[in-house]
């Protein structure tokens, strides 16, 4: 598979070059520039089949040229000792549980992913990972690249505390993870990030790329569990099949997109918004107009403009059609969310986090517009572990610990380089 940007179908480059060098010099984001079929490989696999296993059988015909089988299956072992959960709850939901992994959070599979890629194509060298963070994806970042070989991590922060990291892992401690504090928003860090990999020079002095979803690597790791989902449900399927997706930056509902490109058979996708509802006039075929952001009980939701705006748009110019028949956008505002987390545990007697209960009741929302019952099955996301806004359990108490970064800057790109330059 080769890629191209979503500004120009000119220049294709390999997975290798998307990964490791993986913002466009256009601008644009990198998108796969064909759908590859890969049906005969997931159809026949069986609710026996493991997540490790369908990974590492997948992905060397997805990446053919750059991953061959024995690659893609140190990757696969490298990367996950954990795998989703599929519980059927009844006739007309389920919930893919993304929670599994070592910090609570679906960002696990993506990140896990990319960090042992990373490791398998930096044969020798070494490469600079950046990451505009918050505290979910920090810990997450952390946990997969530590002890990565000739990989260093930047964790990019805004103002405030960030929790869960182990200092020994920083590098001055000799570790490879460097978390920096900028006094600013998290714009500013994403700012710095493609400032920094823009800077062609300063980037290739250091081999940086970024480990946040506009890395193709960490976008298509995110296919793998809604394929994996649909080998655990298809032989309890008599009807159609959708997936309600909780959305901020809309990389996981692109993501299932591409799982259908590769021939996914399903029939939907619920793009579950909080009350931003930052692309519900856009996915109705409107033009896009930024919103102001509201602060609500599904933190990771309150997005403004997705980074993922430009893959979304090329998916849409690709197949308008599929958009418009396809993709079903709902906005859930808070007072439903919390009523949902209620009824969910009454009903199903299974505890979901806030950003979950948007998804869920996206799905009966749109399930009672569009008059699906009895027709379409219905996997919901359940993309954090419900304990994360809860009691915490003993599992996830190291996330409390309050961590200090290594420095405080401006939201400067001269101070964000020059503490880069002075930890090599």
């Amino acid at each position: 598979m080769q890629f191209r940007s979503t500004n120009s179908s000119e220049l294709l480059v390999s997975f290798k070059d998307a990964v490791l060098n993986c913002l466009p010099a256009d601008g644009g984001l990198y998108v796969p520039d064909k759908a590859m079929d890969i049906r005969q490989f997931f159809l026949y696999m069986n609710e026996e089949t493991s997540f490790p296993d369908l990974v590492a059988a997948i992905a060397p015909s997805l990446l053919e040229g750059d991953l061959n089988p024995i690659s893609a299956s140190r990757i696969a072992e490298s990367a996950f000792n954990f795998e989703p959960e599929l519980i059927r709850l009844d006739d007309d939901y389920s919930l893919l549980n993304l929670y599994n992994g070592p910090t609570g959070f679906f960002k696990d599979f993506g990140i896990a992913f990319f960090a042992a890629v990373m490791e398998e194509l930096q044969k020798s060298g070494q490469s600079l990972v950046l990451a505009a963070t918050h505290g979910d994806t920090g810990v997450s970042m952390t946990h997969a690249f530590r002890g990565r070989k000739g990989i260093s991590a930047v964790l990019v922060y805004p103002s405030g505390s960030i929790r869960g990291l182990d200092p020994a892992t920083f590098v001055p401690n000799g570790g490879n993870i460097i978390p920096i504090q900028v006094q600013g928003t998290f714009d500013d860090c994403q700012r710095l990030i493609q400032g920094a990999i823009n800077d062609r020079a300063f980037s290739a002095r250091y081999n940086i790329t970024c480990a946040n979803s506009i890395n193709p690597a960490r976008l298509l790791s995110q296919t793998f569990y809604y394929l994996y989902a649909f080998i655990k449900i298809k032989k309890q399927l008599s009807g159609a099949l959708a997936f309600s997706v909780p959305c901020g930056n809309f990389g996981n509902l692109i993501a299932g997109l591409y799982a259908w490109k590769f021939g996914m058979p399903v029939n939907g996708f619920i793009a579950a918004m909080n009350a931003n509802n930052a692309l519900g006039d856009f996915i109705r075929g409107k033009e896009f107009a930024p919103r102001p952001l509201v602060n609500t009980h599904s933190p990771s939701l309150d997005v403004a403009v997705p980074s993922n705006l430009s893959r979304l748009t090329s998916f849409y110019q690709e197949a308008p059609a599929v958009m418009r028949n396809m993709v079903y956008p709902a906005s859930i505002d808070d007072e439903l969310t919390l009523r949902t987390i209620e009824q969910v545990w009454k009903k199903y007697h299974q505890h979901i986090d806030s950003h979950t209960a948007v998804a869920f009741a996206a799905a009966e929302q749109t399930a009672a517009k569009e008059n699906w019952k009895g027709y379409f099955h219905t996997v919901i996301l359940a993309t954090g572990h419900y304990a994360r806004e809860q009691a915490i359990p003993e599992k996830f108490e190291f996330l409390k610990k309050k961590t200090d970064p290594i420095a405080v800057i401006p939201p400067n790109l001269d101070a964000f380089e020059g503490i880069i330059a002075h930890c090599f």
